[in-house]
Formats: structure tokens, sequence, C-alpha cells
């Protein structure tokens, strides 16, 4: 006899609908995997008719709330182990489940060691075990000189890789040349992998030395447009050679490089993009002087960039939103006083993306199938992870959210789930919250019950 959860709704997001359907989602309880969808919303007593020799362990009726994919986020530093005053899995799990995510994949850095070899690769998982409220994957990290250790690494299990074309931030993980992705290049394409850019290039600015650095308008001088132009360049470049291997624009802010992209994609070229909440949220025009927690790299620019990187998405030039969740300690931002340009870069936002998205999208004529694919199908098929994560569908991990499109709610610090409590966000209100996560048909965030009181991790590594 089968156990099974069973999650009714009047709305769900199924993968062939554009608007929210009525649906009955059947959960095998021991797989976790999604074995029936009937396009109706039934009762239990319904249900048991034609389900007689079967157990429910679980009944969940969703009521009024809409039924979506449990989110993918594909870009995500969670810095344990060795940076975990920064953040940690359990913290940022907790942050991204309470926002509706059920699989987060792990930037190779800023945890220390980086993952560059599989030594570095297992020393991360084994500090992650026990700790995770979400599913956990792994991307790998290129860096000079570690050209042999990339199809070990893709033997055990990453997700892909990604390197700095300017200085990461962080000694352990320097920057790589042309000279050195070459020979990268050759074996990640005979591995079937991923290469993932921070494309910025460092190109000479004249910039004026004497400018306070506590404004905004010298940190935007500082990573001018014209260095993800001239590295998307290089990508573009590199892609031509290395047809073989897909490449991806991680975290893109300068509308100056849609061109090149429109070109690679035109062309057949596989080339991928990312861009950012912050990034489509956010403005330069209304950040004030002093305020660090608006830092990160590259910057939030002007809102006439910012339309077009929504008429980006819209076209297609770009394929997801994921966060960058790069946090640090408080210290780090230099909050008293107020130095930009010496803050750490990098914007917390763990569990208010999809607030974010939705709040920002349905005002540009986004529909919420548009804002949730953009965070669940679109982010599990850049990860490696389309056949089992990302949408409502049999054979597919049974993670679902019960999602309020109409609640509203003001950030506050009280409420971000992540271990620096420090945002651009805080004072803004956002329409849309996350009621209920479920991962694999077991509840993990309850916003009605104290968020995770007795709910224990039960997230897996990719």
């Amino acid at each position: 006899m089968s156990e099974l959860i069973v999650c009714t709704t009047k709305y769900a997001l199924l993968p062939e609908d554009d608007h929210p359907t009525p649906a009955t989602i059947v959960i095998d309880q021991i797989s976790g995997k999604i074995i029936e969808i009937e396009r109706k919303h039934l009762s239990k007593s319904q249900f048991q008719s034609t389900h007689a020799s079967s157990t429910i362990s679980s009944w969940i009726d969703a009521g009024e709330q809409i039924v979506i994919p449990g989110l993918v986020d594909a870009h995500v530093h969670l810095n344990e182990p060795g940076r975990t005053a920064w953040e940690g899995f359990w913290t940022g799990t907790r942050a991204a489940a309470a926002g509706g995510i059920t699989t987060v994949v792990d930037m190779p850095l800023n945890s220390l060691p980086p993952t560059t070899t599989v030594a570095n690769l297992e020393e991360k998982r084994q500090a992650a075990v026990g700790q995770c409220h979400t599913d956990v994957g792994f991307w790998g990290g290129i860096i000079p000189g570690n050209q042999d250790h990339l199809k070990p690494l893709v033997e055990a299990g990453v997700k892909g890789f990604k390197c700095f074309l300017m200085e990461s931030g962080v000694d352990e993980f320097p920057c790589v040349t042309e000279a050195d992705l070459h020979p990268a290049m050759e074996r990640l394409q005979e591995a079937s992998s991923i290469l993932l850019f921070h494309a910025e290039l460092d190109s000479v600015v004249n910039a004026q030395s004497d400018l306070d650095p506590r404004h905004y308008s010298t940190f935007l001088q500082s990573r001018p447009q014209r260095f993800e132009q001239d590295a998307i360049a290089l990508v573009y470049k590199l892609q031509k050679t290395y047809q073989g291997l897909r490449t991806h624009i991680v975290h893109l802010s300068a509308s100056s490089a849609l061109p090149t992209i429109r070109k690679a994609k035109a062309e057949g070229l596989p080339l991928t993009v990312e861009t950012c909440f912050h990034y489509l949220c956010l403005n330069a025009e209304n950040i004030l002087d002093g305020h660090t927690e608006f830092k990160c790299c590259p910057p939030v620019r002007e809102d006439d960039n910012r339309d077009k990187l929504w008429d980006a998405l819209r076209e297609g030039l770009i394929d997801c939103v994921v966060s960058d969740h790069s946090p640090c300690v408080i210290e780090l931002k230099n909050i008293e006083s107020g130095d930009i340009m010496s803050a750490w870069g990098g914007i917390s936002t763990l569990g208010l993306g999809l607030s974010l998205l939705w709040t920002e999208g349905k005002n540009r004529g986004f529909s919420l199938k548009q804002v949730v694919d953009l965070m669940s199908k679109k982010t599990a098929e850049h990860a490696g992870l389309g056949d089992s994560k990302g949408q409502l569908k049999v054979g597919f991990d049974g993670d679902f959210v019960l999602w309020d499109p109409a609640a509203s709610f003001e950030v506050t610090k009280e409420l971000l789930q992540y271990k620096n409590k420090i945002s651009p966000y805080q004072g803004m209100t956002l329409t849309g919250r996350v009621e209920k996560t479920y991962l694999r048909g077991s509840l993990v965030y309850d916003r009605t019950a104290g968020g995770f009181t007795g709910l224990p991790p039960q997230g897996r590594l990719l």
C-alpha cells in the first residue's frame, strides 16, 4: 500500500498553462516525487474514492493560495566552511526556504577553502551535512593553474564552474586571463560542463582621485558599463572557439552589453545570461550617499539601464533571475563611516526575491507565470536540474510553495532569516508572500506557525 502526500488547490501554476488552474498534486512519500496530477480541485473524499488502496499521510488544501513550484536560486554564497561569520548552510538555507526556494546552488567562493579541487568540495559537503533546510548543489571554480582539477570535479558532481575576469575580492580565488581560459575551456568542452563568467574587465578608468568615497556616484564611476561590455565581448570571442561548451554571464547589470548577447544568441551560440533582483528593483538615482548596503559588483545602475534589463527579460536575451546573495559581517559594510568605495561589495537578498520580482514585474506587465518561470524552470535548467526541479510535473521532485500574491508586507530587520541582517530593501513594502514551503512534499517552512518551529532540516546535497 502506497503512502501519499496530496496537495489540492483551486490555483496551481502548471507547466502547460499560462495562468493558475485547479489541480490535485500527488506525491509519493518515500521517493518525494510527483506521481500524479489531476486537473481538478478534489476534496479528500473525492480523492479517496479513486485511491482506495493508498494511505494519505498528509492532505494539504491550499485554499485561496496559489501553488507554485519550489524556486531554484542558482547563485548563492553560503560561505561555509571558513567564513561562517558571514553566512552558513543553516542560516542561508533557512532564509531561502522562507522565500519559497527549495534548491540553492552554492558559489565556489567565499568559503575557505574555495571549491577548486575535489578535496575542497568534500570539505564543503561535510560542513553542510545536517544543516540544510533546502537542497544544495555546488558550482566549482576556475583559478589560474587548476585546469587538471576540472574533470575530477565534474565527476564529483559540481554543476559547472565559475571564473572571474577581474579580481574577486578574496585572495584565494584569483581572476583568470584569456591564456588561463583556453586549457580550462578545452577540458570543460570535453566534459560537457558549463562555464560561468563574472564578466567585468578592469579597463583603465580616468576617474578623479579626489572624489568622495561616500558618494554612490564615485563608486558607479569606478565600475563603468564598459567593464562588462569588454568582458562579454571576450566571452563571445571564446564562445565562438569553444562552441561545444555552454557559457553563462552571471549578474548582468550593463545594458550596453545586450547587443553582443543578442548577436551571440542570433548566431545560435550556447550563451545564457542571468541578472539579479537588485538590478531590476533598485536604481542609482535613489541610492543615498553613505548607504553601503547598496554596494555590489557590478553596481546597481541608473533607471534607464534598469528599464533596458526588463526589456531584455521580455525579449529572452536574459534567461533567468537569481539573488547573488553575497553577505559579509556587518563591520565590512562600513555602516558607520559610509565609505562605499572600501565596503564589501555584496547584497543580501535570500528570502525576498520572489516578492521583489513580483512587486516590480506585475507593474511592468509580467504575469505570475513569467515571474515564477524566471526563478524556477529557467534557473533549474541553467544549473543542470531541469529534469527534476522547477516545475510541477509528474516525475519531478514534489517541491512546492503556497503563495499569496495579494498579501503585502514591510521588509524589516526582524523578518530577515539570514545571518547578518542588513538589506537595501529594509523599509520597502512588497507585494506577494510565501506562506508555506514544501520540499519533496514535506513542510520545511510555515510562516504562520513560527517559520521553522518543529521543522528539522530536510535538504539533500545534489
